[in-house]
């Protein structure tokens, strides 16, 4: 009998410390990662682009206090932040101390917020059907890529 509830016990020990160690969940919500005020989201944009104010939108439904810049010439905006040429998209956010570009879901900014890898930023290039502010059904992965701190793309970030 001892020896049946020492093997349970350490059944048990060993199912939490794994559950514990390899189960840990990101835990990513906007409560947890917003928590302690709105985090400000900078939107550098133009100011005709009907798809980029659907994005402000989103973002401020994702409880992100959004200041919008509109600018005319992004290219300068985008080699300033160290966007590379590869993962342009129509706009370029600045949130929490990275840059955002392109039409990233909320998941990921929550995942980059989360996480605080030592990188730039992430991106996804063009603007894919579905994803946040783009019309349409989501028609393929969304693949986010790393912006390495010298301003390359890098590795896989995260795919959706």
């Amino acid at each position: 009998m001892n020896k049946a509830l020492i093997t349970v016990g350490m059944l048990l020990l060993v199912g939490f410390i794994s559950f514990s160690v390899l189960g840990k969940n990101e835990n990513l919500n906007n409560k947890n990662v917003l928590s302690g005020g709105e985090t400000v989201a900078t939107i550098y944009k133009t100011p005709t682009c009907g798809c980029c104010g659907v994005y402000v939108s989103y973002m401020k439904k994702e409880g992100y206090e959004v200041e919008i810049k509109n600018v005319q010439n992004l290219s300068v905006i985008k080699q300033k932040l160290g966007v590379p040429l590869e993962l342009e998209s129509c706009h370029t956010t600045e949130v929490g101390g990275y840059v955002v570009e392109g039409h990233i879901p909320n998941e990921a900014i929550l995942r980059l917020l989360t996480l605080k890898p030592n990188i730039k930023g992430i991106g996804m290039a063009g603007m894919p059907s579905g994803s946040p502010g783009m019309p349409g059904p989501k028609t393929e992965d969304f693949v986010i890529y790393e912006i390495t701190n010298e301003g390359i793309r890098g590795d896989i970030f995260m795919i959706i």
